[in-house]
C-alpha cells in the first residue's frame, strides 16, 4: 500500500497509546461541548427597550455551532491529532483514490457499485449536456421539463413497481419537503431512532408530533402505535434500507404488518440499501422478496449507487402527484440537470444488466466483517453489505486511528462525538464492488494492528 506524503506532522506508532493527560484533554472537550448545549425553542425575556443587544445576538463567530466547532478544532490540538476531514480527492473515488498526488484504498466513497466514472455514464451525461446543456434553468412546472428526467421517473417506478416517480434536486431535501409538506400538526411521526437528519428536518417542518422507537424494534413501535395512533389523524412511520452508520437493516415485513395492523403509511428511505440490497440490488423489498407496493413511499438518493446527485420518491400516482404539483422543494427549485439525470438513468441501467456488480459487493463486504471478526474487531451490529463500522470507544482514538490507517495508504473516515454518543466513536468503512481480496485483507490487518496500539 502506498505512504502518504501528507504535510500532517508524523508521529511515532508508539504514542499513539492513551494517556492520562489524553483522558483528561477528551474530558474537558466534553465538558465544554455540554455547556453549549442548552434547550431549543426557549421563549424570548422581555428586556427593556433601552438595555444592549448582547454580541451572540448579532455575531456569525458567536453562534453556539461556531464556538462548538473552535472546542473541537482546539481539542484535537490539545490531543495532538491532525484533522483527519476535508481531503482532496483528485480523480474518481471508487476502491483507490487519489489525495495529494499518492494512491490510497478508499472506504470513504458511496460508489457502491463502482458507477461514477464508468465510461457509459459518463458518455450519457456528456451526450445529455451536448442536447441540453448543463442546467434545466427553471422549475419543470415552468419551462424546466425535458425528456431525460421524465424517463428517469419511469425507470424508477418500474424499478419498485409503483404507479409513478419524482426526482428532486437533493436528496436531503428530497425527505425534508416531501414529509414537510404532506403532514402536519394533527398528525404523527414515529421513526427509528437512528433515523437520518433529513427526516428529522422534515418532521421539524411538518410540525407533527414525533416520537422515535428503538433501533430496527417493531415491537416497540408496534407498543407506542397502541398507545398513541388514535389521538392523531394520519400517521408516517419511517426507517431506513441500510441505516448508514450501523450498517444494519429492519425486518420489513413486520414494519409493513404494523402499518396495516394501525392504519399507517410507511416510508422507507433507500439511501444506502439501493444497488446493495437483493441480487441484483433492487434494494429491501427484493431482499425480502416482497411486493414493493405494500410500503406507501419509498425514497432514495441519485448520488451513491446512481453516480450523480438528487433524491426520488416513488410510489402510488396521487402521492407523486401531489408531490409535483404542490412540494415546495420541486414546485419552487430548478429542475434536475438533464446531465445529473442521464447519468443516473444510464447507471440505474448498468446495475440491471450487470447484477455480478451487487454479488461481488456482498462477497467483499462478507470478507471485511468474517476477518474483522475473527480479528475481534467490534463491528456493532453490521450485516456486512456496504457499510462495516469500527468502535473504537473515544473520539481520540477514532481520529488517531483514521490518521494511522491513512499513514498506511487506508483512507477511511472517523465518526465521533457529538455526531456518535461519546464510547461509540467509530471509522466508518464503504465497501465497493471493486475492492479485491487482497486490499480487504491488508486493510483488516493493519486495522487489529493499529487498534491493539491504541
Amino acid at each position: 500500500m502506498s505512504k502518504t506524503n501528507n504535510s500532517s506532522p508524523k508521529k511515532p506508532l508508539a504514542s499513539l497509546k492513551s494517556t492520562a493527560k489524553d483522558k483528561l484533554a477528551q474530558k474537558m472537550l466534553e465538558k465544554r461541548l455540554q455547556r453549549l448545549q442548552k434547550p431549543k425553542n426557549k421563549p424570548p425575556q422581555p428586556r427593556k427597550a433601552d438595555s444592549n443587544i448582547p454580541e451572540k445576538w448579532y455575531r456569525f463567530d458567536k453562534y453556539p455551532g461556531y464556538e462548538q466547532i473552535q472546542i473541537i478544532e482546539k481539542g484535537g490540538e490539545q490531543l495532538n491529532i491532525p484533522s483527519p476531514f476535508f481531503k482532496t480527492h483528485e480523480g474518481v473515488a471508487s476502491n483507490t483514490t487519489q489525495i495529494s498526488g499518492m494512491t490510497y484504498v478508499n472506504f470513504a466513497s458511496y460508489n457502491y457499485l463502482d458507477l461514477c466514472g464508468h465510461p457509459k455514464v459518463n458518455q450519457a451525461a456528456q451526450d445529455a449536456i451536448s442536447q441540453y446543456g448543463t442546467s434545466a434553468s427553471a422549475s419543470r412546472a415552468v419551462a424546466g421539463e425535458r425528456p431525460i428526467q421524465g424517463a428517469l421517473e419511469c425507470k424508477l417506478a418500474n424499478l419498485y413497481g409503483t404507479e409513478d416517480a419524482i426526482v428532486f434536486v437533493s436528496g436531503h431535501a428530497t425527505n425534508v419537503t416531501t414529509i414537510g409538506y404532506l403532514f402536519e400538526p394533527n398528525d404523527l411521526i414515529l421513526h427509528d431512532a437512528l433515523i437520518h437528519n433529513s427526516a428529522l428536518q422534515g418532521i421539524l417542518l411538518s410540525g407533527a408530533k414525533r416520537i422515535p422507537f428503538e433501533h430496527n424494534d417493531w415491537q416497540h413501535l408496534d407498543s407506542l402505535l397502541q398507545e398513541h395512533r388514535h389521538d392523531f389523524e394520519r400517521v408516517l412511520i419511517i426507517i431506513e434500507g441500510i441505516y448508514s452508520m450501523d450498517g444494519d437493516y429492519p425486518d420489513l415485513p413486520e414494519f409493513i404488518r404494523i402499518k396495516h395492523q394501525h392504519k399507517a403509511f410507511l416510508m422507507v428511505d433507500e439511501a444506502h440499501s439501493l444497488g446493495v440490497m437483493g441480487k441484483t440490488g433492487k434494494g429491501l423489498h427484493e431482499h425480502f422478496d416482497i411486493d414493493p407496493t405494500e410500503v406507501d413511499i419509498w425514497m432514495g438518493t441519485l448520488s451513491k449507487t446512481l453516480a450523480s446527485c438528487g433524491g426520488y420518491i416513488a410510489g402510488e400516482k396521487a402521492l407523486i402527484k401531489h408531490l409535483k404539483y404542490s412540494a415546495p422543494g420541486f414546485l419552487y427549485s430548478v429542475g434536475i440537470s438533464p446531465p445529473i439525470a442521464a447519468a443516473s438513468l444510464a447507471a440505474l441501467q448498468i446495475m440491471l444488466d450487470e447484477p455480478e456488480r451487487v454479488q461481488q459487493l456482498h462477497a467483499r463486504g462478507k470478507q471485511f466483517l468474517t476477518l474483522a471478526k475473527q480479528y475481534g474487531i467490534d463491528t456493532g451490529d453490521s450485516s456486512g453489505y456496504s457499510v462495516i463500522p469500527t468502535i473504537t470507544g473515544s473520539s481520540a482514538n477514532a481520529a488517531r486511528l483514521a490518521n494511522t490507517c491513512f499513514e498506511q495508504g487506508i483512507n477511511v473516515q472517523p465518526i465521533f462525538y457529538p455526531a456518535v454518543a461519546e464510547g461509540m466513536a467509530r471509522l466508518r468503512f464503504f465497501i465497493c464492488s471493486s475492492h479485491t481480496p487482497k486490499q480487504i485483507t491488508q486493510t483488516v490487518e493493519i486495522l487489529h494492528q493499529e487498534i491493539s496500539k491504541l
